[in-house]
């Protein structure tokens, strides 16, 4: 099958075959023609598979066919959890779109709004958006949202994960009734499917991988190793291997730092990505590591997903997460769109119980490995791991406030404010 079969315009296949695809992928051959039909939907595929444009195509077909946006109003509106992820949804919209004559703007936290108020003012097709700064936008009269089409909730599960539940449920209130909704989800959870029952009408429902399920083309295998050696490890793996383009995991903003700092020391080009970075250090480093300028990313989870990277090769969980889920969302930056990739994952003996979850998550055993001249003590005693569940009960006591312009970047489990 063809893009051509799908019933796209011809406007939108040549834009589709400018950037080099021939085929649709499993998620876009249904999709596609299920968006085209104005129907709502459900919908769950891994990461990578290609259901960013399963969605965008279509829903650019269908605002080509209408008329343009009044001021401050917007015809279709794509939430999304992380500011990656808008600006990625809002890079395919551009791309996509190159021939048609819609506008469209990416709203997020953590950079200054005024731009973003000048560009609702005249009116836009499609808004790429974070809940939270849409929010603050919307209280200061600076949308209208009563004319939405088209409500696109991308990563609908990560948005739950990180709180934004209430903000979803003020913003679907201001939007209108009779709309067409399409939900995205890497998983079909309780809550998930809680979601869609009070939200969508009578969907179509597609799930292109099982539940919580890792891709095939991802060779999987861990290092056991002892804490204090895990970054010399990696330093040794990342030469012996000559990796060039190496994403790396940690459980926290100060860990990912630390270990940005020790591998640059090293000679191995390296810089961190969270919630504490500036949005332009945070687009510097993703761009650097894009272009292979930038040999290690090390991040935190909120990059576990919406990061598109080409033909990722090597993905590393320094830190095993601390819910067994992320794992699979970790993962699923490398071996994406039928390339094959590496997943690594360094485990001491604090983590042997966080590496069983995952596998029972998974359905699989991974192997084990112990590189020579990094052989972990036989005699370790497991540790309590930092930020993990199981730290003391004063923890959370403990913990500085966030910073205001963290709110649509959080960390996972984030609970909104009401």
């Amino acid at each position: 099958m063809n893009f051509s079969d799908l019933g796209l315009d011809a406007d939108l296949l040549r834009a589709v075959t400018t950037q080099g695809y021939r085929e649709p992928t499993p998620i876009q051959r249904q999709a596609i023609p299920v968006v085209l039909q104005g129907r709502d939907l459900l919908a769950s595929a891994q990461t990578g598979t290609g259901k960013t444009a399963g969605f965008t195509l279509p829903m650019l077909q269908r605002l080509s066919a209408g008329k343009p946006a009044a001021k401050r109003q917007v015809r279709a509106l794509v939430l999304t959890p992380t500011r990656e992820l808008a600006a990625q949804v809002g890079e395919s919209v551009t791309t996509y779109g190159q021939h048609l004559s819609l506008r469209s703007h990416i709203i997020f936290g953590g950079v200054g709004q005024q731009p973003q108020v000048d560009a609702l003012k005249r009116g836009l097709d499609i808004l790429v958006a974070t809940p939270g700064r849409l929010l603050d936008l919307q209280q200061q009269g600076h949308v209208d949202l009563s004319s939405v089409e088209i409500l696109v909730l991308d990563e609908a599960d990560r948005m739950l994960d990180m709180g934004f539940i209430h903000d979803i449920k003020r913003l679907l209130k201001l939007v209108p009734s009779k709309r067409q909704t399409l939900l995205f989800s890497a998983t079909f959870s309780n809550e998930i499917q809680t979601l869609a029952q009070q939200f969508l009408s009578d969907p179509e429902l597609i799930e292109v991988a099982p539940r919580n399920t890792t891709a095939e083309k991802i060779a999987q295998s861990v290092y056991r190793v002892d804490r204090e050696k895990k970054r010399e490890l990696l330093a040794h793996l990342i030469k012996q291997h000559q990796w060039y383009q190496v994403l790396v995991f940690t459980r926290t903003k100060h860990g990912a730092n630390r270990l940005a700092e020790q591998l640059s020391k090293q000679d191995i080009p390296a810089m961190a990505i969270h919630g504490n970075k500036s949005q332009g250090a945070r687009t510097r480093a993703l761009g650097a590591f894009k272009s292979g300028d930038l040999q290690v990313l090390v991040a935190t989870d909120i990059a576990a997903r919406g990061l598109d990277i080409n033909e990722l090769p090597h993905v590393v969980n320094f830190e095993l997460p601390n819910v067994a889920e992320d794992y699979v969302h970790r993962i699923g930056r490398t071996g994406r769109a039928g390339s094959n990739g590496e997943a690594i994952s360094l485990v001491c003996v604090d983590e042997h119980d966080l590496l069983r979850g995952i596998e029972r998550l998974i359905k699989q055993t991974l192997p084990k490995h112990i590189e020579p001249g990094f052989e972990p003590d036989p005699n370790a005693t497991p540790q309590p791991i930092e930020n993990g569940r199981r730290q003391p009960n004063n923890a959370r006591s403990q913990r500085k406030p966030r910073k205001p312009n963290e709110r649509d970047a959080a960390a996972p489990k984030r609970r909104a404010r009401r």
